[in-house]
C-alpha cells in the first residue's frame, strides 16, 4: 500500500512484481549511464574552443556510436522478453479465480483447474464511517488466495468495461463483457493488498475497491469452509 511521500514502487507482493522492479532498476541504471555520457560530452563540446574543419570522417567512432546503442537495446530486450514470456505462462496453475466486475462491486469465484466451484463471494465498498480512515479502499468481504501457489485469474464483466488492478502485485486486467482475460499470479508473502478499478465505468467508478489477502494454505481452506 502506498504511503505519503513515497516515490518508488509499492513493496512487491508477487514474484512477477519483484522481477518488474528489478527490470525497472536495471533499465534506469542504463538510462542514467547514457544520460551522464551525453551530458559530459555536451558540456565539453560547448565549453571547449576546439574546432577542426578538416575533420570530415571518423569510421571508428561512427562504428562505435552505431554498435553501442544496438548492444544496449539487446541488453534491455532479453530480460524484457523473458518477463513477457513468464507473464503469459499458465501451465502450472493449481487454482482458478474468476473475477467479475459489476456496477459497482466485484464478484469472485474460486474454482479448481477441473472447474469445480469451491466458493464465491461478493465484495462491496464499506461506507466512510466504517472504513477506519482508509477511504475508498475497504470492502465488506475480501478475496483470499494461498501464498506460493500459482493461480490463474480470469477477468470479465457483467455490464460495462472495468479494470481489476493491484499495483503491489503487478497485475492489471481489463474486465470486458463477453470476454475472458487471463492473468497469472503467485503471491510471495502473507499480507493484505489493495487496489481499485482502473477503468472509468460510470458514476460510481471510484467506489470499486479491491482487497486481496495472501494467506497460508491451511488458512485458505479454513476460509473456504466458512463461506
Amino acid at each position: 500500500m502506498m504511503s505519503w511521500g513515497q516515490l518508488g514502487f509499492q513493496d512487491a507482493g508477487s514474484y512477477f512484481m519483484e522481477e518488474f522492479i528489478y527490470f525497472h532498476d536495471f533499465t534506469m541504471m542504463i538510462i542514467l549511464g547514457v544520460l551522464s555520457y551525453v551530458v559530459v560530452f555536451l558540456i565539453l563540446g560547448l565549453t571547449s574552443g576546439w574546432v577542426d574543419s578538416g575533420f570530415v570522417e571518423g569510421q571508428l567512432i561512427e562504428f562505435m556510436w552505431t554498435i553501442f546503442p544496438a548492444l544496449i537495446l539487446i541488453q534491455i530486450a532479453f530480460p524484457s522478453l523473458l518477463l513477457l514470456y513468464l507473464i503469459e505462462d499458465f501451465s502450472k496453475s493449481f487454482l482458478v479465480c474468476k473475477v467479475i466486475g459489476h456496477q459497482w462491486y466485484w464478484s469472485y469465484e474460486i474454482k479448481t483447474e477441473s472447474s469445480e466451484l469451491l466458493a464465491s463471494v461478493d465484495c462491496y465498498m464499506l461506507p466512510r464511517e466504517d472504513a477506519f480512515g482508509m477511504r475508498l479502499l475497504l470492502t465488506d468481504e475480501f478475496l483470499m488466495l494461498p501464498i506460493n501457489v500459482p493461480v490463474r485469474i480470469l477477468v470479465t464483466s457483467d455490464d460495462v468495461i472495468h479494470s481489476w488492478t493491484l499495483p503491489s502485485l503487478g497485475i492489471k486486467g481489463d474486465a470486458v463483457p463477453g470476454r475472458l482475460n487471463q492473468l497469472n499470479l503467485t503471491l510471495n508473502r502473507k499480507a493484505m493488498f489493495y487496489g481499485q478499478c482502473s477503468e472509468i465505468c460510470g458514476a460510481n467508478h471510484s467506489f470499486m475497491p479491491i482487497m486481496l489477502m495472501g494467506v497460508y494454505s491451511w488458512e485458505f481452506f479454513a476460509w473456504l469452509d466458512r463461506l
